[in-house]
């Protein structure tokens, strides 16, 4: 170990005096993979130059590392000049061009791929989703993210419903979700993972465990960045529409223009989503209750109560690639959704009438600049200040069962509908509603969330970054059944700045690349919470103040080294905390979570090791392979409350209406994932992808110094194998020429696991297969697109967290229209 130090060492301190140089190898071909010959490749400035040969390939020898700007053109095509940032001894740049007549040149696809590659061997695990051919499809940001390896997407139902994310393990705070290095939470419910449409996504970044100095923050288990549609080279409006299965219906449209001459850019898109969710379950969550009490368990009923419709714009005006910046944008993100809430926790009780609206306005601004001042040095800030609120009723105070009637019991005789009662404060009955006491509850949250980030590359190879992160959440929370003066309303304050500390090396002609960085977290949570007590009839107030503040230091290491030429290991290791958020501290209605201002903090130290592979070609036949393996250790790991089967079974037949934020304790989790990647001729795509773990409770004592029944069991609600396979075919001048027909298939798989300790058998997750069939036809003016999806096809029975069926088969049709040429 100690030798492994001061080899890390010597890595972090060596220096590359000397210039470093790269080779930029591509391919120049059509949109449908027809190679051009004869179009000269030249860096501008320079006299490197090469020209694609018969088949389209070309070359450029000892490019110097650094922004480069690089110039194609040929007596075929307008000139265009592409943007590169040479950083390995290796550099791919293919260029897609369409015929003369309707020049095009696709950059998006270029700087993708050269993103793609760049992060998935910077030493980080990272996976890099792109959404090009997923747009086009009905697919949802959440369902493609559940389809990439090592990633579990835990949704409560349908469209709309509460969505949790799983990465081999991890999960709730320890988990950043992010639009554009922005927390999601900035944007609240109305805007975010669950209706933001992929045609508006540009690539989707996961991080399994170590994350970069960007996102650096309150995470350790990883992280998901949405990385919004950006590029402005081309003048574009696309636009699309689908229909579905479910009273499922949306739309969405967007546009990016861009003025040439001063730099001047406008971005704006926005989207409607609806589903009535009423779809059909039959499972064991399901159940049916009679008016003597006895239970039904399973009841196929159809889903009601479940109506679910957002909607959101999104602006941005600035410029781009001007003197001044490389980005400069202001911009608005307004947004609203409604949802009905069908159930709680659980689904063994249906509700009516409890329904939740949220609203967000977000004003935003994004600046980068590169060699700021002086040449390797870069300014990147992202801010936002959000104004947010979200509102739940839930005043109806009789109960159902899932084929709508009243639930009833047998009263002095008779056959009544029930209604459950409590003592209010004044000694009086009431009825309660669908959960709890009734409720008109109005949340207001103003937010302000900063990242700034200073990097200084002070020689080739060799970076430095200074990155701070402050959010403040202002937040009241107020009962319009029950309105009081403002000086009454419960009101929490979250304060977080958080200063990280990187060194970033790339050295031996890009061989080795390291990623050191030390972290500084401080939290302040205030709440001041008023309680009215009646002792004797005569109201009382009580206030109560708490005030917590935690300071947490945390390091991490990332390392990539390319072995061979196509063939890099990647591995990171971190020790860090993560501090509760504002949701798990103060509880959230809407989401059925109630307060915990008791949590503390949680530690983890998580080690990751993998290997990855470049493209390995043979004739007509590309193959790539990742692998990794990974060791996290979680002290005071926070995570929903989980019950034991013998809790369960005496709370109303296995109900489970609300949760809270837990310490649980000291837990481990070990496992392994892998993924590949088959590419043949261009046209047939496929991958396979699983991933394995065990998330163990390790703690032999409980807080009171008790032994812990679970010691050594897995960790309940949590899915621990999963895989997934993807098959695409494409057919070339299919009916029409010009034309492209994709075929796809996906399959799913999920091991059977527990909702509850102690395993009881009614809380067994069955093994779930799912399959799905679609289809995309693009008409030869390149701009109407069709496709066709049937998803569930064999209506398998599928769960998700706390055992919530999901829908089954459902068939969906969507069309897509670009205007790429105009202005």
């Amino acid at each position: 170990m100690k030798q492994f130090y001061s080899t890390v060492f010597f890595i972090l301190l060596s220096v590359l005096v000397s210039a470093q140089t790269g080779d930029i190898t591509g391919k120049v071909h059509l949109e449908d993979g027809t190679p051009l010959s004869n179009v000269t490749v030249r860096v501008v400035g320079t006299e490197i130059a090469g020209m694609s040969n018969n088949k389209g390939f070309y070359t450029l020898k000892n490019v110097p590392f650094g922004r480069q700007e690089i110039r194609v053109s040929s007596v075929e095509i307008d000139a265009t000049t592409l943007t590169l940032v040479v950083r390995n001894a290796k550099e791919h740049l293919d260029v897609h061009i369409s015929p003369k007549g309707d020049i095009t040149l696709d950059e998006v696809a270029v700087k993708g791929m050269t993103v793609k590659k760049e992060m998935e061997t910077s030493g980080f695990a990272v996976a890099v989703i792109e959404t090009k051919e997923a747009s086009l499809r009905n697919l949802t940001t959440n369902e493609l993210l559940d389809r990439a390896v090592g990633v579990r997407v835990r949704q409560n139902g349908g469209v709309g419903s509460q969505v949790d994310y799983n990465l081999n393990g991890m999960s709730g705070s320890t988990i950043g979700v992010f639009i554009d290095g922005i927390e999601t939470s900035t944007y609240g419910s109305s805007f975010n993972l669950n209706n933001i449409p992929p045609s508006m996504i540009e690539r989707i970044e996961v991080y399994k465990g170590v994350l970069p100095a960007h996102l650096s923050g309150n995470y350790i288990g990883g992280a998901i960045n949405v990385v919004m549609k950006r590029d402005a080279s081309l003048n574009n409006i696309t636009a699309a529409v689908s229909y579905g299965s479910f009273g499922t219906y949306n739309g969405d449209l967007s546009t990016i223009l861009r003025h040439k001459k001063s730099g001047f850019t406008f971005r704006g898109s926005g989207f409607y989503t609806h589903s009535d969710n009423s779809y059909t379950t039959w499972g064991e969550s399901t159940t049916y209750v009679d008016y003597r009490g006895a239970v039904t368990r399973p009841f196929r009923a159809k889903r009601f109560n479940n109506e679910y419709h957002s909607t959101a714009g999104r602006f941005e005006a600035g410029f781009t690639d001007v003197k001044w910046a490389d980005v400069f944008f202001i911009g608005y993100n307004v947004s609203k959704s409604y949802e009905e809430v069908p159930h709680g926790i659980s689904m063994a009780t249906p509700y009516v009438g409890r329904f939740n609206e949220a609203k967000a306005n977000v004003w935003s601004l994004n600046y980068n600049k590169r060699d700021l001042f002086v040449e390797g040095l870069a300014l990147n800030v992202n801010a936002t200040v959000s104004d947010r609120s979200t509102y739940l009723e839930d005043t109806v105070t009789f109960k159902y069962n899932w084929d709508g009637s009243l639930r009833e019991i047998i009263d002095d005789g008779e056959r009544k509908p029930l209604r459950k009662i409590y003592t209010d404060e004044f000694g009086q009955i009431q009825y309660e509603a669908q959960q709890g006491r009734p409720t008109m509850s109005l949340i207001n949250r103003n937010i302000i969330n900063a990242r700034s980030n200073l990097a200084y590359m002070f020689m080739p190879g060799h970076r430095i970054s200074l990155n701070h992160k402050y959010e403040r959440t202002d937040r009241d929370d107020n009962n319009l059944l029950k309105p009081v003066p403002k000086d009454l309303v419960t009101t929490s304050q979250t304060i977080q700045n958080i200063l990280a500390f990187n060194y970033e090396t790339e050295i031996w002609q890009g061989r080795i690349k390291t990623n050191a960085q030390l972290k500084y977290t401080g939290d302040r949570n205030n709440q001041r919470k008023v309680d009215f007590v009646y002792p004797e009839g005569q109201q009382t107030i009580n206030r109560r103040d708490t005030t917590i503040l935690n300071n947490n230091i945390g390091y991490s290491f990332a390392l990539a080294f390319k072995v061979m030429p196509r063939l890099y290991v990647v591995t990171s290791a971190e020790n860090s905390v993560v501090s509760p958020t504002e949701t798990q501290r103060f509880g959230e209605p809407e989401r059925n979570i109630i307060p915990n201002v008791e949590l503390t903090p949680e530690r983890n130290i998580n080690y990751n090791l993998g290997i990855r592979t470049d493209a390995l070609e043979r004739g007509k036949s590309k193959i790539s392979l990742y692998a990794s393996a990974f060791w996290r250790n979680g002290y005071d790991k926070i995570m929903t409350q989980t019950f034991d089967a013998d809790t369960i079974e005496n709370v109303d037949n296995a109900t489970l209406d609300v949760t809270k934020f837990i310490n649980l304790g000291m837990t481990q989790a070990r496992g392994f994932e892998a993924e590949v990647i088959y590419v043949f001729d261009n046209k047939l795509n496929a991958s396979f992808n699983f991933s394995k773990f065990k998330n163990l409770m390790k703690g032999e004592f409980d807080n009171q110094g008790n032994p812990n029944p679970y010691h050594n069991e897995l960790v309940s609600n949590e899915p621990y194998f999963t895989i997934n396979s993807n098959v695409q075919y494409r057919l070339n001048n299919a009916f029409q020429k010009r034309s492209i027909l994709n075929l796809y298939y996906n399959f799913g798989f999920v091991q059977e696991y527990n909702i509850a300790w102690r395993n009881p058998d009614w809380g067994v997750t069955p093994a779930q297969f799912a399959h799905d069939l679609g289809a995309s036809y693009r008409f030869p003016s390149q701009k109407l697109v069709v496709s066709l999806d049937a998803k569930n096809i064999f209506n398998a029975e599928l769960y998700d967290n706390f055992k919530k069926q999901k829908p089954g088969r459902g068939i969906y049709v969507k069309l897509n229209y670009t205007i790429n040429k105009f202005l």
